[in-house]
This record gives C-alpha cells, structure tokens and sequence, in this order.
C-alpha cells in the first residue's frame, strides 16, 4: 500500500506539471502584448524646419504697366519663399542695374525698390516717369542659376481735350458751353484750370462766368449763360498733368460767321501758308 500510494502522488505531480505548461502556452506573453501597441513617432523639429518650400513668383511674367507722363510708376514683383535670395531690379534695353535689394545703384535717383519687412513684394518705383522710360524691366532673384519675370512699362501722354471744332461762333447774349476732358490718362488730375487768354477764369462769377470739374471723372465744363463781346478770345483748358487744349470763341454782332472765319487766327494761318506756297510755285513755273 506504502508503494502504491506513492506512485499516485507522483503521477498527480507530473500531470500538474503537464497541464500547467500546456495551459501556459493559451495565454499571450506580456512582452508580445508590449511590442502589438500603437506608437506614433515625431520627426525632430529641426527637420520639420529644414523642408523649405520651392521659390516661385506670385507675380505673372510680361505684366503690363501704365503709367502716364510725370506721374510715378509701381512694377511689381511679389515673390514666394524667397529665402536668402536679394532681389535686383535691371532695365533690358540697356542692362542697367538699377536696385539691388533696397540699394538704388543707378545715377537716376527717380527709381526705387520698395520692400515692406516680411512681405513677399519687392516693388519698383518710378518717380516722375518720362517717355524714356518706357521698355522692359526685369526683377531677378539671386539662386543658382538666377532666376527672373519682365514687365513692360508702357508711358501715356495725358492731354486735354475740348468737345467742338476749335473754333466757335456765337451772338452776343448766346449760351457759352464748353467741356474739357482729360483723355489717356492713369490718375485723376488734382485740378484743372481754364483761362480766357491769358487771364485764368476759374473763380471769375463776378463776369458771368461758371467752371464745375470732376477730376474723379476727369471733366470740367465752363459755361457763360449770355456771352458778350468781352468774352470772345481763346479759352485754354489746362489740367496739372495732362496737355492742355484750346479753342477760339468768337462773338458776332450782325456780321456774316463765314466772313468772321476768315478773320480767325486759324484761317489766317492757312492763308499766309496758300499764299506762300502758290508764290513758290509760280516762281518755280517761270
């Protein structure tokens, strides 16, 4: 019985044994678990710094420019991710460096870069702008190789005009209306002037004469309800940026307007110049 008992504790032993390392094997390792779990990794902030974005222009390449005479011109030239990059300003129908960052190496002294800190525009400006000034510009970034966008500047003559023939015939008492408007222009004049020969009339209502303008509009009118002799003679509209433009005004009492025409100033010109030439071509026949 000793010997029996003995054996049957043994076997219960290593059946234990057995059954506990078989039902080990069913259950998941801690270390497995650990290495199933979801990690998210960052890159160092450094990297996120040193991916830079590609340079490129904001501003379209061949943009056109107005600008009119005496007024000041604005090329711009708006460029992303610029980096370390200078930018410089060359006028192509000569090469001539005119700025190089917020530095003006021209002699010209008209011309400037204009950069506001942490913008992206590096805008050329031209002061005073003359014919001369018209062609292509280029604005270039320094990179290897450098690159750069043209824009063309075209320049306007503003110039004045007066509605009518250049000559005008009225009778005394008759409604004189003239409008002047400004033609070809980029910017509004600060004010326009008419003058009556040589006298400027603007604020004449003691003489019976009235001038509205509307520079927003470029128009100005001058109008004398009951013209009389006093009134005939030139009247000369004269913007402060524009070409002014002129126009006879004369006043009849009881003559024949043909007759008058052939008295005005314009009339007499085109005589003096067919006498002229018909005295060069009679002398030319003999």
């Amino acid at each position: 019985m000793e010997g029996q008992r003995c054996f049957c504790i043994v076997v219960f032993l290593v059946h234990t044994a057995i059954g506990a390392g078989e039902g080990s094997t069913n259950q998941p390792s801690t270390e497995r678990v650990e290495s199933n779990e979801l990690t998210v990794s960052f890159p160092p902030l450094e990297d996120l710094y040193t991916s830079t974005l590609e340079k490129h222009f904001a501003t379209e390449n061949n943009t056109v420019v107005t600008s009119q005479t005496g007024s000041t011109a604005l090329l711009p030239c708006v460029i992303r991710n610029i980096g370390d990059g200078i930018v410089s300003w060359i006028r192509r129908k000569d090469y001539h460096l005119l700025t190089v960052g917020l530095t003006t190496y021209s002699s010209d002294q008209r011309f400037q870069a204009i950069h506001l800190q942490h913008s992206e525009d590096w805008t050329l400006k031209v002061r005073f702008v003359q014919s001369r000034d018209a062609g292509i510009y280029e604005c270039q970034v320094s990179s290897h190789p450098p690159t750069s966008i043209f824009l063309h500047l075209d320049v306007v003559e503003a110039r004045a005009q007066i509605s009518g023939p250049t000559d005008k015939y009225l009778k005394p008492g008759s409604t004189l209306r003239l409008q002047c408007s400004v033609v070809q222009t980029t910017e509004a004049p600060a004010f326009v002037f008419w003058y009556h020969n040589s006298r400027m009339i603007n604020y004449d209502a003691e003489r019976g004469i009235n001038v509205t303008t509307d520079t927003e509009q470029r128009l100005s009118d001058l109008l004398i309800p009951a013209a009389s002799v006093s009134h005939a003679g030139n009247y000369t509209c004269v913007p402060n940026n524009a070409v002014p433009a002129s126009i006879y005004v004369h006043i009849f009492n009881g003559e024949n307007p043909a007759a008058m025409q052939s008295s005005s100033p314009s009339y007499i010109h085109l005589s003096i110049l067919h006498s002229l030439y018909t005295t060069v071509v009679l002398y030319a026949i003999r």
